[in-house]
């Protein structure tokens, strides 16, 4: 495969990612574990299809247990994270701190043994976690205290992806086929702990049930093989960069459809956000 053709199918899971927060808020008021559980069983299993059909099951006995503990561990904590967060606070703005993550990795990545912390890291910190405040002030407006718990979830969720990708570093490379076994050991993680925690609230019509497969079909599932190919295969860069598009896609796609209200704050924290992450990547390529 040319790097071009991988950066390309990579880019994809940038597109689909923006779509998650959408498909969330279709999915109410199915509780979380139990919306990990069904999104991962049909996540995991597209991959199990996918796998067997171009003959890689056969490379996931010579992986480690701990890069599989490891990759379930990130996914079930990111998306267990953000669709609480999504139930407890408003869909645009806990979503847009949620998309601390671009930003935040960058951030991370300097602090590496060989990496440089430079000043255009820290001004984009400044930059995403000020949109971050915007978001949880409500510029000014009215304070809105109940929402506080959902926006600390995505703060949590930003902090466990990001973590999860700098580390991720220390574990070398892994074949694309041991996502659907994350994927796997996150269903049956969240299906145990659904059952011992929540009560069960399916989604409603055909509505819910569709946006929920579509989140199992894309944002939490073709997404992730797309994106372990492009990033090991393809301009790793280039698509580190395109991830900043994707809190103002998805808060895009938020007003369009009606969820969200398109207003000042909303419009001032998405770019500052993105913005900031931009100039931190910036730095880390040493144009700042």
């Amino acid at each position: 495969m040319s790097r071009n053709r991988a950066t390309a199918i990579g880019f994809i899971a940038v597109l689909l990612w923006s779509l998650l927060a959408v498909f969330t808020v279709g999915t109410a008021p199915t509780p979380p574990l139990l919306l990990n559980a069904l999104c991962f069983t049909i996540g995991g299993s597209l991959g199990l299809v996918w796998c067997w059909r171009s003959g890689g099951l056969t490379a996931l006995r010579a992986v480690s247990w701990r890069v599989y503990l490891f990759g379930s561990l990130g996914l079930f904590g990111y998306h267990a994270l953000y669709f609480s967060a999504l139930r407890l606070a408003p869909a645009a703005e806990a979503g847009l701190i949620a998309y601390l993550w671009p930003l935040l990795i960058v951030l991370f990545s300097g602090l590496l043994p060989g990496e440089t912390l430079r000043a255009g890291h820290l001004f984009g910190a400044i930059l995403g976690f000020a949109g971050a405040a915007a978001i949880i002030t409500g510029g000014g407006a009215e304070f809105d205290a109940a929402a506080l718990p959902g926006y600390a979830l995505a703060l949590l969720c930003a902090l466990t992806w990001s973590g999860y990708s700098v580390l991720a570093r220390r574990l070398g490379t892994a074949p694309t086929s041991t996502v659907a076994v994350f994927c796997l050991i996150t269903a049956v993680a969240s299906w145990l702990l659904h059952f011992a925690l929540e009560d069960s609230q399916w989604p409603i019509g055909i509505a819910g049930w569709g946006a929920t497969l579509a989140l199992g079909l894309g944002p939490v599932g073709l997404a992730f093989y797309v994106w372990d190919i492009g990033v090991k295969q393809g301009d790793i860069q280039l698509l580190g960069t395109s991830s900043y598009a994707a809190p103002l896609l998805s808060t895009l796609i938020l007003v369009l459809v009606g969820i969200a209200p398109a207003t000042w704050t909303l419009a001032i924290a998405a770019c500052l956000i993105t913005g900031g992450a931009v100039i931190a990547a910036r730095a880390n390529r040493g144009l700042s």
